[in-house]
């Protein structure tokens, strides 16, 4: 137990690192969380700072999630428990670690508490675990970005391709390796991520969302396109 306790601390404080925060303030000297809408992530950061900064703080939150299920959840000093029944237990450590990754980057203890949503952490984490799904999925998204400008739409797309690939990959083409907790959680995911986007799709629905104008890099509200 004493390797999953580890692999929990370590994954929760390397989560936790508020990239877009600390760059707010050490390159353009604003706390991020003031402008914009408020979110310590990588989307406010592309808005308020400019894409430069945008790309950092993406990058950086996405190989946080990369970190914590790829690395940090490979650390053994003890014995794993068993008794997960039909779940590997590798896998679900994984998962754990990722998960508690993206929780310590909505709330970061090195930054108040006041972090982002978690999704470039989610996705380093579902990186780690099904890099040539994820790579599917992120193609996925980008197509549809690009022919529709529906950023929900591509993500609402996405959330849909990962799991049926996973589903694809492990029950029609039997792929090893890959667990049955991964398909799970992947279902889990995709209905919390629907959920949340019920105003999109009502949006999408009536023709009335948002489209993103133009795919230029953007300067940024507070940024000078410089970091």
């Amino acid at each position: 137990m004493l390797s999953v306790a580890l692999i929990l601390v370590l994954s929760y404080l390397v989560g936790s690192i508020p990239a877009s925060v600390w760059v707010g303030k050490l390159a353009y000297g604003i706390d991020l969380r003031a402008h914009g809408s408020g979110n310590a992530g990588a989307t406010n950061t592309f808005r308020v700072l400019g894409w430069k900064a945008g790309i950092i703080v993406y990058l950086f939150d996405l190989g946080k999630g990369l970190l914590a299920a790829g690395v940090i959840a490979t650390i053994r000093i003890d014995a794993l428990p068993g008794g997960l029944g039909f779940w590997e237990v590798d896998s679900v450590i994984r998962l754990m670690a990722g998960v508690i990754a993206v929780i310590g980057h909505m709330y970061p203890v090195w930054a108040g508490f006041r972090g982002g949503k978690g999704v470039s952490t989610t996705a380093g984490m579902l990186l780690a675990l099904t890099p040539g799904v994820m790579l599917l999925t992120l193609s996925v998204f980008a197509l549809v970005l690009l022919l529709s400008r529906y950023v929900s739409l591509a993500s609402l797309t996405a959330t849909l391709t990962y799991p049926t690939a996973i589903a694809i990959k492990k029950y029609v083409l039997h792929a090893e390796g890959l667990d049955a907790s991964v398909f799970v959680f992947s279902l889990g995911l995709a209905t919390a991520i629907f959920l949340a986007h019920r105003s999109n799709i009502q949006r999408l629905l009536t023709g009335s969302e948002s489209r993103i104008p133009t795919f230029r890099p953007a300067r940024g509200m507070k940024g000078r396109g410089e970091i």
